[in-house]
């Protein structure tokens, strides 16, 4: 269920002119100095449309067009990062043919709102099943991810009936941008941690009336709903996640000191150990290591260069078998442009990095004792994909979550498994959370 919300309402009501990358024409929610105190903030939900204004987008093209290229990389493979004969075509497409309106529209035809918790406005779609008793469930995006993302789940969580469910799979959708990132605002102190985000998350899923729901989420999405599992808030049946924490401690030591797998390992346990050991070794988590620890200091860069930005986001390991081809519509230059775009529009390049410095030095959301998954007491569901970073071995999984509920490998689909895979995915919660409706 889609409905359009006009632009003038929503920009009345929840967004202003902010400054950044384009003085006086970037569109966004207001960014506040302090928490406002429960008793007097705004707790209203307000209507939200996009429009970015045409000389944002006009100076963006400028920007690109004096774009100052690096040097050829000196090895043919990407360890010295993306290459250039992957970014530069793409990027020179984003400032000739690339149309932002139309992803405006896509947004556009969603029902999406505002609301303000803790001070910051929190953007998010909510769309409705046709379906009674449909089940609520929040979904959240990660790094450099956004809603952008989940967009080719709707129809199919909230229309089963169309894709091969029934009535009964139905779920309502809530889909939040995370505090920092898109259309939300940008939190002005620390303390915005996946623990801040999880209790903002359960107020937003209290403030829209659900009293039984469930969680699910990918990247920082996982972190974000393991703590809402950890914290347990009322209403909250149940999390699904694509990116579980199930490195257990003496693995997770291994892999710190770059000595040897312990003793004792499974083939399989085995094998994960050797894939993450050799990711670490290669670097694979640098860009997490450089915004966890000084997020300001690479924020200058990415936040001033169109073709920086790109490369910076692109050099993440989830898009690194991605050929931007126009003949695979999951990954075509305009959906990955889309991605890009949203951060340059609203700046958020180094709001959206602080969450790194947030959870201490770029650490990995994968060890099972940094998410302190022995207290998470609530079913947790996973679905391990072919072409994440890691494949999580059942045994590590079932060490992790005392009260894994649901574990199922697939045979295609990677990090961005919900953008990759929709249907699959969508398949996915429908099996994971039907004991749970």
């Amino acid at each position: 269920m889609t409905r359009l919300i006009t632009a003038a309402a929503a920009i009345t009501a929840v967004t202003v002119v902010v400054s950044g990358a384009f003085p006086q024409t970037a569109i966004a929610p207001k960014a506040t100095t302090a928490p406002a105190s429960k008793a007097t903030e705004d707790a209203s939900i307000r209507p939200f449309s996009v429009h970015v204004p045409d000389e944002a987008l006009n100076q963006l093209r400028r920007r690109i067009q004096e774009t100052r290229w690096p040097d050829k990389e000196t090895v043919e493979d990407q360890s010295q990062g993306i290459q250039l004969a992957k970014l530069k075509p793409l990027v020179e497409y984003w400032g000739t043919g690339y149309d932002w309106r139309k992803a405006e529209a896509k947004l556009n035809a969603l029902p999406q709102f505002v609301t303000t918790i803790d001070g910051v406005d929190i953007h998010f779609i909510h769309v409705r099943s046709k379906h009674p008793n449909a089940l609520p469930v929040i979904i959240t995006h990660g790094w450099p991810g956004s809603v952008f993302e989940e967009l080719k789940i709707i129809d199919p969580l909230t229309n089963p009936t169309a894709h091969g469910g029934t009535a009964d799979d139905a779920f309502d959708l809530i889909i939040p941008s995370m505090p920092g990132f898109g259309f939300s605002g940008k939190p002005t102190g620390t303390g915005w941690g996946p623990d801040h985000t999880a209790r903002i998350w359960a107020e937003l899923m209290k403030r829209l009336g659900y009293t039984r729901y469930v969680a699910q989420g990918g990247d920082w999405g996982s972190p974000v709903s393991s703590a809402m599992a950890r914290l347990a808030p009322a209403g909250l049946l149940g999390i699904h996640i694509n990116l579980p924490a199930v490195v257990p401690p003496e693995v997770a030591a291994a892999l710190a000191s770059g000595g040897p797998a312990p003793a004792g390992l499974s083939d399989q346990e085995r094998s994960t150990f050797d894939v993450l050991s050799a990711a670490a070794k290669m670097g694979n988590r640098s860009y997490a290591t450089m915004m966890g620890t000084r997020p300001q200091t690479i924020g200058y860069g990415i936040t001033d260069s169109p073709a920086g930005l790109a490369a910076w986001m692109l050099g993440h390991p989830g898009f690194s078998t991605w050929t931007y081809s126009t003949d695979d519509p999951e990954k075509s230059p305009d959906e990955v442009l889309d991605e890009i775009t949203l951060y340059w529009l609203t700046n958020t390049a180094t709001s959206s990095g602080r969450l790194y410095w947030e959870y201490g030095g770029g650490r990995s959301p994968a060890l099972s004792a940094g998410e302190m998954t022995s207290d998470i007491l609530l079913p947790v569901a996973i679905t391990v994909f072919p072409g994440e970073s890691y494949r999580t071995p059942e045994t590590w999984a079932r060490r992790a979550y005392r009260n894994l509920s649901y574990f199922h490998e697939v045979d295609k689909g990677g990090h961005f498994a919900a953008w990759e895979e929709p249907e699959l995915f969508s398949a996915e919660l429908r099996a994971a959370f039907k004991p749970l409706r």
